[in-house]
């Protein structure tokens, strides 16, 4: 699908010209430069921006949601959809990767760009949160985390040096060092004792980097503490980082306190390198995201919502088993541009989910429908974005969107981010 097929459909709220800065520079890196970030342009009312992430493995046009491919894969997504759709940048997870099939293995097939056959950017988590949602099952010391596998109950260390060997083999674009999550609500000494440490292993992630054409970022902790997190910023930002992934947030505090929370890591970073919100992409939440500086996200929530009937459209989530999809003829979102939307019926889709008589939840060609439907949702929604800032008129935009889109009930999101907090996708 092309540029202008997935725009001919779009709605008004999502239309506009992502190519704006075509004209800057986004040419071959420099022989020993692992990552270029341009700003190409900023809107004047709030602090969003737009730029290009030049990588060895191609360009990211930036504000960019990420789709997760924790065991490098996008759940029941391959790699031709996820470029139709227009997926620039993926995300794998290296504490999964490692206990299986191990980063030997990856190395085998030319690191993960040669197993998972996605020739474009990648970025890999270094599990750090995985492993301390592990709770009772993981013991941390300043040495690093010693935990058990939750397949076969062995026992696996982690350190800021292995996880670097670790990502190497594994040869993502991106790669993040370990670092300690807070737990929420924690006392203020938990957290700042986690955000010190993570400080200690950032600095051991930069001695121990194996490879130039890898771009580190640093994570930024700080709890709920607004001052701790400023610091937390300064200190990770004026290290040499390639870019940052702001950690430690969407682990099931208020929305309120999450946006104060990231204004004050923010506040702390310097402009000059990209960011990125660990863990963050529901609609609603991207767009406040944007408009406080952030660049980059990731999220598991869009697919692990279409896979339990979940499906975007601009005034909210709908869930397509219920009744009043049944003889729908028209698609889920009718401004929908994604292979879904244009090709099935909203009725066919409710077939498919509620077709249960293998005792399973629905048929196997559902996930790949639904996931695909919300990706693109996500992705066309940060391409809108992106097109707004650099036409000045991001405000407007996201008050559009904002006006029409019914956001889930806050309780019931915030057990979500805990359950998140505690699995992956």
């Amino acid at each position: 699908m092309t540029a202008d097929d997935r725009s001919s459909n779009m709605a008004p709220s999502f239309t506009g010209d992502a190519t704006g800065d075509a004209d800057i520079s986004s040419g071959p890196l420099a022989p020993g430069q692992a990552l270029r970030f341009d700003i190409t342009g900023r809107d004047a009312a709030t602090s969003a921006r737009a730029g290009l992430l030049t990588t060895p493995h191609g360009v990211a046009r930036t504000p960019v949601f990420m789709p997760v491919g924790t065991h490098a894969t996008v759940k029941a997504v391959g790699p031709d959809d996820l470029e139709a759709l227009g997926a620039s940048i993926v995300l794998s997870n290296t504490y999964h990767l490692l206990l299986r099939p191990g980063p030997e293995v990856i190395a085998h097939f030319g690191g993960l760009h040669g197993f998972m056959r996605w020739p474009h950017p990648i970025l890999t988590d270094s599990g750090g949160f995985q492993v301390f949602s592990l709770g009772k099952l993981r013991v941390v010391t300043d040495a690093g985390v010693r935990f058990q596998s939750h397949l076969d109950g062995a026992n696996v260390v982690m350190t800021p040096e292995s996880v670097m060997q670790t990502e190497a083999l594994l040869g993502a674009d991106i790669i993040l060092p370990l670092d300690e999550c807070p737990p929420y609500p924690c006392a203020p000494e938990v957290g700042r004792a986690a955000t010190e440490r993570t400080h200690r292993w950032a600095e051991r992630a930069l001695a121990a980097k194996v490879r130039g054409d890898q771009a580190l970022f640093g994570i930024p902790q700080g709890s709920m503490d607004a001052e701790l997190r400023t610091e937390s910023a300064q200190f990770i930002g004026a290290l040499p980082f390639d870019g940052v992934s702001i950690g430690g947030l969407s682990v099931g505090e208020p929305k309120p306190l999450m946006w104060a929370m990231l204004e004050a890591s923010v506040a702390g970073l310097p402009d000059a390198k990209p960011r990125h919100l660990l863990g963050v992409g529901s609609p609603d939440d991207l767009l406040e995201g944007i408009a406080r500086g952030v660049d980059m996200f990731d999220c598991v929530l869009p697919t692990r919502t279409a896979r339990t009937g979940g499906l975007y459209t601009p005034s909210g989530r709908v869930n397509v088993r219920t009744a009043r999809f049944r003889e729908e003829r028209g698609p889920v979102d009718p401004t929908c541009d994604c292979y879904t939307c244009r090709t099935f019926s909203a009725g066919y889709l409710h077939h498919l989910i509620r077709a249960e008589d293998d005792d399973s939840k629905g048929e196997l060609l559902y996930y790949r429908l639904a996931s695909i439907h919300n990706l693109r949702f996500l992705v066309r929604l940060v391409e809108g974005a992106r097109a707004a800032i650099l036409a000045g008129t991001f405000a407007a935009y996201r008050a559009s969107f904002q006006a029409g889109f019914t956001p889930p009930n806050q309780q019931v999101a915030a057990e979500q981010r805990r359950k998140r907090a505690a699995h992956t996708d």
